[in-house]
């Protein structure tokens, strides 16, 4: 069985995998969320789009973002000129979430397999 962190990892994995598919160069930031300085768990570019993502994986209907976390990729992406996402693989399916449609509910920002995310295609989609 996977630990919690070699889980989040190989989701991650598969998530640049994906990005390289849609055409956008992607890599995993190896120890985000271990440095002094906010790195995002993935970065793509396609050269016109860049993008910064959040990356969760769980076994259960919903997943907590915290919100300094959530702020932190909004800073980073800002900075960066990068779209900020949010993307859990809730068991087999991936989910897509921008920061500003989140709900904050209690400490912590909550979406479920359920709530309305947005597409892979959104996510890689050059802005036009």
């Amino acid at each position: 069985m996977a630990t919690f962190r070699a889980k989040g990892s190989a989701a991650e994995r598969e998530l640049v995998t994906m990005l390289w598919g849609a055409g956008l160069g992607a890599i995993r930031a190896a120890g985000s969320g271990v440095s002094k300085f906010y790195c995002p768990d993935v970065i793509a570019s396609n050269g016109n789009k860049v993008i910064a993502v959040e990356c969760k994986s769980t076994k259960h209907k919903y997943q907590y973002f915290d919100p300094e976390q959530v702020r932190q990729l909004l800073e980073f992406s800002r900075i960066f000129g990068a779209e900020a996402w949010l993307a859990v693989k809730f068991s087999v399916e991936w989910k897509f979430f921008r920061p500003e449609d989140l709900k904050q509910t209690g400490k912590a920002f909550v979406v479920t397999n359920e709530n309305d995310a947005k597409l892979f295609s959104d996510l890689t989609r050059d802005k036009s």
